[in-house]
């Protein structure tokens, strides 16, 4: 592959480290959640900050989206999960069960629940119906950071501080497999869009690449200077982006786990800071940073 990297634009407007992102209203937009304890608003095609603004009395540490609802979920560092309904345009719902800062929430429209982590080492899941929980597993006593469903087998993977990666049935929540992923903390879970293999990334700087047929590893990858925090996927499924606190995204081969691209201050005018979070829209990657900034990327494939 013959990758071409240009910065479309860089966006400031936070008051302190952005941690987290997600897609937005349409394909030209996404939020963004900040130290600064605010969530945004952003358009792709205008690079300018839409007329929305949430505000919040902790740090925003992860938010989603969920468009067939309507409704927006803020995680912050008190370990709370503030409900938007983005079409009444208030807030109508406090959840409370995590005892330290929610690191990820995501949701299933197939199980009808979303799923929270917390630095309390717990794993929560809520109903998208009644908005409450179901369920809180305590899974360690270290900091759980991320989720990841594979819909081809109805599994999901959980990452988290103590390094091992826990599988569970996505029906029953059944703990199916759980193993060694990393030396340090597990940071972060990805399955491939085809379901055959999931990634992680973590404390120790190591990408690595799980086959989940039986979750042996394929390849441990030493992808960065330091901790890996977040992997997305292209629309197409031919590449990948790792994004690192050593400053940098790298840009990978989706099939062959190959290093194609880094991009960083140097070369690229990337992040002065931890890069925290990635989205990939279908046009766009856009990363933020403990910088306090978030920048809109073109990666294009020159390959004939």
């Amino acid at each position: 592959m013959n990758l071409n990297v240009k910065k479309i634009a860089n966006l400031t407007g936070h008051n302190g480290p952005v941690y987290t992102i997600d897609k937005g209203l349409s394909t030209k937009h996404f939020f963004t959640g900040s130290g600064d304890k605010f969530v945004a608003l952003w358009n792709i095609t205008t690079s300018q900050a839409e007329k929305f603004a949430a505000s919040f009395p902790a740090a925003v540490y992860s938010i989603c989206f969920i468009p067939e609802k309507n409704l927006l979920l803020a995680g912050t560092t008190e370990g709370k999960i503030h409900i938007l309904d983005l079409e009444k345009k208030e807030e109508i719902k406090i959840l409370q069960y995590h005892t330290a800062p929610v690191f990820d929430i995501k949701y299933s429209v197939e199980t009808n629940c979303f799923y929270t982590t917390g630095g309390d080492g717990a794993l929560g899941v809520c109903s998208l119906e009644s908005l409450s929980l179901l369920q809180l597993k305590k899974l360690c006593n270290e900091k759980v950071r991320s989720i990841d469903f594979n819909y081809i087998c109805n599994e999901m993977a959980v990452a988290s501080g103590d390094g091992i990666i826990r599988i569970f049935d996505l029906v029953t929540l059944q703990q199916k497999r759980a193993f060694e992923a990393h030396r340090l903390s597990a940071n972060v879970v990805k399955y491939s869009p085809g379901g055959s293999t999931l990634l992680s990334g973590g404390r120790d700087a190591h990408l690595n690449v799980w086959n989940t047929a039986d979750y042996s590893l394929i390849k441990s990858i030493p992808a960065h200077n330091y901790a890996i925090y977040d992997i997305v996927f292209n629309h197409d499924a031919t590449l990948f982006a790792t994004a690192s606190r050593d400053k940098t995204i790298k840009l990978w081969n989706a099939k062959t786990f190959d290093f194609l691209l880094r991009i960083s201050k140097e070369n690229y005018e990337g992040h002065s800071n931890s890069v925290n979070k990635l989205l990939w829209t279908p046009h766009h990657l856009i990363s933020v940073s403990d910088d306090r900034t978030i920048i809109i990327w073109q990666v294009t494939n020159n390959t004939n």
